[in-house]
């Protein structure tokens, strides 16, 4: 093993850079990579990456765990896109006030509108301490060890961490499947307040239309603010008396834009690929992941969509919900759909051969990474896999009492009363009844009830599926009014005492245990061959890497910061040339479909705006047209939402938001030929901050020196 980690160590820092593909850590970008990004047309040094005081990486957030963003002010502004302030603008919401349809722009910082819940963290240090891991036996243990393991090691240097500096924070998280692990140290700021948002008819122009499509023309961005402790400049709660934050330092907004060639980087928090992963889990996350999503988010998007066209607070109560279910939605119909294309499954078994022989002429990994066993552990576990992702996409997150009932059971509501007196002590749920809409909640959980049935082997069929069928005729219509009418968790406001028996023979209680038998039931199938596919999968990753020793090879993303780099360009679609950048007058044109295509609406001032021949200063000066959106061959996936993209100077040329379509590959196999990275062009975020939301302050604030 130790020979192994040392063989990693020589690759990540001697072999050459391929550009275009890679997610590198920055902390240990390898020299390789760094004469290659020069060679492309990057101009700073290799320390203003990571180390330097003023280093890109100091003003790059990961933006509340599921998006990142960038810092472009002295006084803590913070740019991510329209997407991931979805939900913080869908809060804020009313019909009578109604900043997702209508935008919203606080005209002095007093009106910067708070976010309970929402975050942003700055990576402070990273560290390899995979030599650490391993003196303490790690590789001989059981996965439940091991656990136990990182979980100990993680909390002693958290506490040493937080001992030094208690505004920080830190994680273990492993890479190269389980081969390496790394430390990172954050710092969390935890009052994010909005600024600024565009109307959603430019923020999710386009919307499911052209969601993972190019051209595009989407103006996908949003501002907040990071407020800070007045006394220390450093974390703190909300609290009224906190004060914009003074970061260490913020990206400089590039108004010279960019030209076919010219080099473009991405920094953010990519969320997660699987580029090392079999040809045996391909095809399982083929046809029980990918093909379960879009069959079941399908169903349940029809009744969201019928409902929210309905009724305007229903829209906005559920604009954030429906986005959020669309986006991957589409996105496992678009990966099917490059699986089958490309044929990445056949590519993979062919380079799996190649592996046995290497294996067979070296004897490396000998009589521990087994290819044929690896198919046979996958074989073993599809149906219980494809039984989970029903039960997940049935009945998680999908409807307010199913949510109540799992929580409820789980122990994870709060309880109140005298602890020394159990059966006194109770909980609240509280009314959120802005959140959602019992009409549109039952029918969803009735229709995905149904559907479960009907596609899910009875040995995986929850206990209170027989009531239906008995008490209630097998209608589940009838069975969730039921529940809805006589469930005490669906009384919001009222005390729920959990060890009385009006709690016990509740039948939204004993709805949730059975759901909770079926998934404990589902979880231990399905771990009974899980950590042998694990650590068959790491030995695999291990052999590439060994048998490819003149190749690069990054690790996997993990919501970590990782760097891309390559150029802007084109490619070819359909057969034809994409072109690299859309203009004003593609949008108007497609504005002007509004009336037939309901995702190409938009207000008579956007129409305006955009067929206007006075673009000013954001005018490029090189094409004389007013650019919207850019592609570039940057190597991004989920999380990279929001993230900066740089040209060779440092600067900031726009918002990465979204890849085309034959991207969405890319968490298995990154087509360098056709995947591309779709960003909103910074000028045009400014346009629109200048000239709809007359937003002068900001403006001044961004390029104030």
């Amino acid at each position: 093993m130790k020979k192994l980690l040392l063989l990693f160590t020589i690759l990540l820092n001697l072999l050459p850079a391929h550009a275009d593909e890679g997610m590198w850590t920055l902390y240990n970008l390898p020299q390789a990579a760094y004469e290659q990004m020069k060679a492309e047309g990057f101009e700073m040094p290799y320390e203003d990456l990571y180390l330097s005081d003023n280093a890109i990486k100091n003003c790059v957030v990961n933006f509340s765990g599921y998006c990142s963003g960038v810092v472009v002010s002295k006084d803590g502004l913070v740019f991510t896109n329209h997407h991931c302030g979805f939900e913080a603008i869908r809060s804020h919401s009313t019909v009578d006030h109604d900043y997702m349809l209508n935008g919203f722009y606080a005209k002095s910082q007093a009106d910067e509108l708070p976010n309970k819940g929402m975050f942003v963290s700055f990576m402070v240090d990273q560290q390899d301490i995979t030599d650490q891991i391993m003196a303490a036996g790690f590789e001989y243990m059981s996965n439940e060890r091991r656990e136990m393991l990182l979980d100990s090691i993680e909390n002693k240097m958290y506490e040493e961490v937080r001992a030094k500096d208690s505004t920080l924070t830190l994680e273990i998280k492993p890479f190269y499947e389980g081969n390496k692990y790394y430390a990172t140290t954050y710092r969390k700021f935890n009052d994010l307040r909005l600024v600024f948002a565009i109307p959603k008819s430019m923020g999710k122009f386009g919307g499911d239309t052209d969601n993972w499509m190019w051209p595009r023309q989407t103006c996908d961005f949003s501002v907040f603010r990071i407020y800070a402790n007045p006394k220390t400049n450093g974390p703190a709660d909300y609290s009224e008396d906190n004060v914009p934050y003074q970061p260490e330092s913020w990206a400089p907004v590039a108004m010279d834009g960019y030209k076919d060639g010219d080099f473009s980087m991405t920094i953010g928090y990519p969320g997660s690929t699987e580029r090392y992963l079999s040809s045996f889990g391909i095809r399982e996350m083929r046809n029980a992941e990918n093909t379960t999503r879009v069959q079941v988010r399908g169903l349940k998007q029809e009744i969201m969509k019928r409902h929210m066209d309905a009724s305007e607070a229903v829209r906005i109560k559920y604009d954030s919900k429906y986005a959020q279910s669309a986006n991957y939605w589409k996105n496992s119909m678009g990966m099917n759909k490059c699986i089958d294309s490309i044929g990445i499954i056949q590519l993979k078994q062919a380079h799996e051969q190649r592996i046995r022989h290497y294996q067979d002429s070296t004897g490396y990994l000998k009589d521990k990474l087994d290819l044929d066993l690896l198919e046979k552990l996958y074989s073993k576990r599809y149906h219980n896999m494809e039984a989970f992702y029903y039960y997940y996409e049935t009945f998680r997150r999908t409807s307010e009492i199913v949510t109540r009932a799992l929580r409820a059971n789980a122990g994870s509501v709060e309880l109140q009363g005298d602890p020394k007196k159990p059966r006194k002590q109770y909980f609240v749920f509280k009314d959120n009844s802005d959140e959602w809409d019992e009409a549109l909640d039952k029918e969803v959980l009735a229709a995905l009830m149904q559907n479960y049935k009907e596609r899910v082997d009875q040995d995986y069929h929850p206990d209170f599926f027989k009531t239906v069928e008995k008490n209630f005729g097998g209608d589940f219509k009838s069975y969730v009014d039921y529940l809805y009418k006589e469930s005490i968790l669906m009384k919001s406001g009222k005390k729920i005492y959990p060890a009385k028996k009006e709690y016990l023979n509740d039948p939204a209680v004993q709805m949730g245990l059975d759901l909770m038998s079926i998934i404990s039931e589902l979880g231990s199938d399905v771990s009974a061959v899980s950590d042998s596919i694990d650590e068959q999968e790491r030995y695999l990753c291990a052999a590439k890497i060994r048998m490819e020793q003149d190749m690069p090879h990054y690790s996997d993303a993990n919501f970590t910061m990782r760097l891309s780099y390559g150029q802007v360009g084109e490619y070819l679609l359909n057969g034809q040339p994409s072109g690299y950048y859309t203009t004003a007058e593609s949008m108007v044109e497609k504005m002007r479909m509004g009336d037939r295509i309901e995702d190409y609406k938009a207000e008579p001032i956007m129409h305006e705006l955009l067929s206007s021949n006075d673009f000013g200063k954001y005018l490029d000066k090189e094409t004389g047209k007013m650019q919207l959106c850019f592609l570039t061959n940057n190597d991004i996936t989920g999380g990279n939402s929001g993230s900066p993209m740089f040209n060779g100077k440092g600067e900031l040329i726009g918002l990465a938001f979204d890849g085309n379509w034959d991207s969405l590959s890319s968490d298995i196999f990154f087509d360098s030929r056709l995947a591309r990275c779709i960003g909103v062009d910074i000028r045009y975020v400014l346009f629109m901050m200048d000239r709809w939301g007359h937003a002068d302050r900001l403006i001044e604030e961004i390029f104030r020196k």
